[in-house]
């Protein structure tokens, strides 16, 4: 786990199977996100100081996905497994693919508290 000290991190975290997590300095992570094990949530390599992702409440990451840039996960969010987000993702959408496009609902209101890796359609 790589967790940079000035990252932002909410409450009610959960790192399931907490190994090869990296996430960057100007990285925000709020209250009640899930993710699995392998997410980035890193820069381009293109921006300078605010560069990494915004992730916003009751956002659930899928196993190995990698979030980069200074772009905003909405509330609600499903990103799925290794899946390579390089664009707003809208509030309790569900996005997967590279890159990553819309491909439905999050299908739910909080999809990180119920763990529900399926996806939905439009």
């Amino acid at each position: 786990v790589d967790i940079h000290p000035a990252a932002t991190i909410g409450k009610g975290i959960f790192v399931d199977h907490a190994h090869g997590i990296v996430i960057g300095e100007t990285a925000v992570v709020e209250d009640d996100v899930s993710m699995l094990h392998a997410v980035t949530l890193g820069g381009t390599g293109n921006e300078k100081d605010d560069r990494h992702p915004k992730i916003r409440r009751g956002v659930l990451i899928g196993a190995g996905a990698k979030v980069l840039g200074n772009i905003e996960v909405a509330e609600g969010a499903k990103i799925a497994a290794s899946s390579v987000v390089l664009s707003n993702v809208p509030a309790h959408a569900t996005v997967a693919g590279v890159p990553a496009k819309i491909v439905g609902s999050a299908g739910e209101e909080d999809p990180a508290f119920n763990m529900d890796h399926t996806l939905s359609e439009k």
